[in-house]
């Protein structure tokens, strides 16, 4: 497997452009936050039955699948594995919030797919293909990706 910066470096071959790297800070959350909205919108009756918490914010999809996720990048590193918890967690915590004030699935398809607008426009500037294109891996990485960018950022 690879490294998380074998994987930043590969990942930023096609993100050089300030332009799309400003898109990316923007619409890869989007699109994080929105996969979350997505899962959490599949019913829960299932999990619920399953586990009996009858707690939405550990009863969903969007957990679940978490889960799988948390390991890929626990095996990047410790850190990448706590940041990502923090984001996913996040996720689902703002995701239950707008379930609760609009209806989340038209919600989350509205999002994913202004942002993927967003996504491919910024990659028309830059010229290059997304990344994701070569390995699906990195839309696992663009999240983790934007994070390390962001926290190298001076004031």
């Amino acid at each position: 497997m690879k490294t998380a910066q074998q994987w930043f470096d590969e990942y930023a071959v096609s993100h050089q452009n300030e332009t799309n790297q400003l898109v990316h800070y923007i619409c890869v959350p989007l699109i994080f936050f929105s996969v979350i909205g997505l899962l959490m919108s599949i019913p829960t009756s299932f999990l619920e039955s399953t586990f009996g918490l009858y707690n939405p914010l550990l009863e969903n999809w969007a957990a679940v699948i978490g889960v799988v996720i948390y390991l890929f990048y626990l095996r990047l590193g410790f850190w990448y594995f706590l940041n990502m918890l923090f984001v996913i967690l996040l996720c689902i915590v703002g995701n239950f919030w707008l379930g609760n004030n609009t209806n989340l699935l038209y919600a989350s398809i509205i999002i994913f797919v202004l942002a993927w607008i967003g996504q491919f426009w910024g990659h028309k500037v830059e010229g290059k293909k997304p990344s994701f294109a070569k390995d699906l891996q990195f839309l696992l990485i663009g999240p983790l990706w934007v994070i390390q960018k962001l926290g190298r950022k001076k004031k």
